[in-house]
């Protein structure tokens, strides 16, 4: 789907760059942009927070009324898509999941006046860019959170796949936990699916079966906001801000504001500056964001959070600041360091406080 498998992700540490790209193509006056989605817009995730911020392109005077393709499947019918939107004189296409990657490339090749922006990926040519977001960083700050409101110092994850992108976000959540309640631990159930409702459901009761009072997740359905929301839980959501489907139990959500990229894209466009780099923003470029605390957060916790959001976008803190152990207890992070990019985007252990298991 939107991300990855494990391969990816390794493949990921040894191409993924951050050096100013080449320049791919003239200014354009106006600026007409093409979108893939994985899923429907009406998803309340993923997708949908990608039509957000298309939407928030379109506010710029020199964007033409953009074009979107929902719940496009990965593979040979991704690439006929993509040469639609080219057949359809769109001179921007942004391509929205993992799985499009190879297609994109292909279909970049044999269009070189038209720019390309793949999200998660990592190929890149001439005309092709790549973008994605450091969502450890909002996941550090929502950990702290549900350690804060945790009784019992049980919180359960409902996570898609065991690959390094959601490992890396259960790392930074449960660090973010453990920072303002070292007794809590975080139990991690794996669902194998980005987007199937039922099945996150029965992830999420599974949770509050054996005690988790907060849930957190790394999924695209409201499901698990909703379980707990039935079962009197707290709930961290995820994508957007999806208070309104479990009013009583949601605290915050990390959330993606993709409207940051895709406006400093077509102005780039626009302007003839667009380069091929590879994006990867955090906090400080608002393209991922915590969203409002709800009010049942005490003033306390509101505190703790704001002040570790401007240390995080100063560059005074970093989530992989050591010292850090493993669930073994091996020190992985020594006091004084910080994890690399590399390491972070190739990471396939848990951090101690974790209860789960990574499988191959």
């Amino acid at each position: 789907m939107k991300k990855s498998i494990f391969l990816f992700m390794v493949l990921l540490v040894s191409c993924f760059s951050f050096s100013i790209g080449v320049n791919a193509a003239p200014p354009q006056e106006k600026v007409k942009a093409g979108f893939l989605y994985i899923g429907p817009v009406g998803d309340a995730g993923w997708s949908f927070a990608h039509d957000q911020g298309r939407q928030e392109m379109e506010k710029l005077s020199f964007v033409e009324p953009s074009t979107y393709i929902e719940s496009v499947p990965e593979g040979a019918e991704s690439a006929r898509a993509i040469m639609g939107l080219v057949h359809k004189g769109h001179n921007v296409i942004f391509t929205t999941s993992f799985g499009y990657m190879d297609a994109t490339i292909d279909v970049a090749k044999r269009f070189k006046d038209v720019v390309f922006m793949h999200c998660s990926g990592y190929k890149t040519a001439d005309n092709v860019g790549t973008y994605f977001g450091r969502m450890y960083e909002p996941r550090f700050l929502s950990g702290m959170v549900a350690g804060k409101m945790t009784k019992n110092n049980m919180v359960g994850y409902v996570a898609a796949f065991p690959i390094p992108e959601v490992v890396r976000g259960i790392n930074a959540f449960t660090l973010g936990v453990r920072s303002v309640n070292p007794e809590a631990k975080v139990k991690v159930v794996w669902t194998q699916t980005w987007l199937d409702p039922g099945i996150e459901r029965v992830a999420a009761d599974s949770l509050l079966d054996v005690g988790c009072d907060v849930l957190a997740m790394h999924q695209d359905t409201p499901a698990t906001l909703q379980a707990a929301e039935t079962r009197g839980a707290y709930v961290i959501g995820y994508n957007c801000d999806m208070r309104s489907f479990a009013p009583k139990a949601f605290l915050t959500a990390p959330i993606w504001n993709w409207g940051a990229v895709y406006t400093q894209v077509a102005q780039a466009v626009h302007d003839g500056t667009w380069k091929n780099d590879q994006l990867w923003w955090g906090l400080d470029k608002g393209l991922v964001k915590l969203a409002p605390l709800a009010d049942q957060v005490p003033a306390e916790v509101r505190s703790m959070v704001e002040d570790k959001t401007a240390a995080i976008v100063s560059g005074k803190f970093h989530p992989f600041q050591g010292p850090i152990k493993d669930q073994k207890g091996v020190e992985k992070v020594a006091a004084g360091t910080t994890l690399s990019d590399g390491d972070l985007l190739g990471m396939n252990w848990f951090v101690e406080g974790v209860q789960g298991n990574i499988s191959k």
